[in-house]
């Protein structure tokens, strides 16, 4: 037999490390799940939209049918609300699923792949996955520089990834700063603007990416339904991008990738105005709630654009991992990042009011102790 299966570079990938289900630490703790608190993954705490909930109820008659692989009406409507044609567009199982098809599709292996220190460790993975060479670039204000990301760039780099909001930091890139580094990036070179966290943007933040892939051939916009739109349970994403990388992504992206009832939740919860302006207002006062409470702790965080928050909770490098235990077992989930190179930082998901509240309390707890 031999001694090791598969590809050195596939063996070396570190698994993504997912937060801890509530069912999970009901049982590790001995605690009533009713009482548990998540905070951990960015999930919306609204839930799934009442819009989608009758979309998919709808859909379940016909569930004994294969999805329709192109996702001709899901397309269509996003197509309708970003001003392209859906042709441009790539369905994906999740925004994560855009992120890897990407990779596999413009990066072969040896070539090289760059992004910011402390960026998505999907991107670490997605480039490990295909046996490309990484090109961290270090962060500036635990955010993406921009200057020194253009110039990482090597003759052999064929994709560069951008987050904004930037997660698990939370850090914003305005606009003109994102263009001006489009303007200069070389034609062979992919970027990839993920953008999971778009909607949760003040008013004065936002701008559409979606029509900047009419200007650069090279642009892929990568989007969720899986936070500001409540659907993270049914995994939904999507890229837009002109048809010169939307035909290769498509050549790989798995048939049937996306069910049924995810493309109508999806339909529905992206008309759904009404639900996406209580979230966006919901994470705008738990923003205000957790800041304020960080600030009367003496706590440093990192001003987010996201619906969570960075925060360190100590100086030493176990500080991370003992108050994330002791918020275990009171009951509070949230997410350490030590995976990042943070092992002093939390990043915390904002909640609903009452929730943030036992958030604050517990983390209080924790920190005196």
């Amino acid at each position: 037999m031999p001694k090791n299966y598969g590809p050195e570079y596939v063996r070396a990938i570190a698994p993504y490390q997912a937060g801890k289900p509530i069912a999970e630490v009901a049982r590790e703790f001995g605690l009533d799940e009713a009482a548990i608190v998540k905070l951990a993954s960015n999930e919306n705490p609204f839930g799934v939209p009442p819009s989608a909930v009758q979309a998919m109820t709808a859909a379940a008659a016909d569930l004994g049918r294969y999805p329709d692989a192109n996702g001709f009406d899901l397309k269509g409507a996003l197509s309708k609300r970003y001003d392209v044609p859906a042709e441009w567009i790539t369905l994906g199982n999740g925004s994560n699923d855009i992120l890897e098809i990407a990779a596999h599709a413009f990066v072969e292996r040896g070539q090289s792949v760059v992004y910011s220190q402390y960026s998505f460790a999907v991107y670490a993975l997605a480039t490990q996955g295909v046996g490309a060479r990484h090109i961290v670039v270090p962060a500036k204000d635990h955010g993406h520089d921009l200057p020194a990301m253009l110039a990482a760039i090597e003759d052999d780099t064929r994709l560069v990834f951008i987050a904004n909001p930037n997660n698990p930091t939370g850090t914003f890139i305005p606009a003109a700063e994102i263009q001006a580094f489009l303007d200069k990036v070389p034609a062979n070179v992919v970027v990839v603007l993920d953008e999971a966290y778009n909607e949760f943007l003040a008013e004065e933040n936002q701008f559409e990416s979606a029509s900047w892939v009419k200007q650069y051939p090279n642009l892929l916009v990568s989007r969720t339904f899986s936070k500001a739109y409540g659907l993270a349970g049914l995994r939904v994403g999507f890229g837009i991008a002109q048809p010169a990388l939307t035909d290769l992504m498509n050549r790989i992206r798995q048939p049937f990738n996306v069910n049924s009832m995810a493309q109508a939740a999806a339909i529905a919860a992206l008309n759904d105005k009404a639900f996406l302006a209580q979230s966006a207002t919901n994470n705008a006062a738990g923003y205000q709630q957790f800041t304020e409470a960080f600030d009367q702790l003496g706590l440093q965080y990192v001003p987010s654009y996201g619906n969570f928050v960075l925060v360190k909770v100590g100086n030493d490098v176990g500080a991370g991992a003992r108050v994330n235990l002791a918020l275990l077992k009171q009951g509070v989930i949230v997410r350490p990042v030590g995976n990042y190179g943070l092992p002093e930082w939390l990043r915390i998901s904002i909640g609903l009011p009452q929730e943030n509240a036992v958030l604050i309390a517990a983390l209080t707890k924790a920190l005196a102790e």
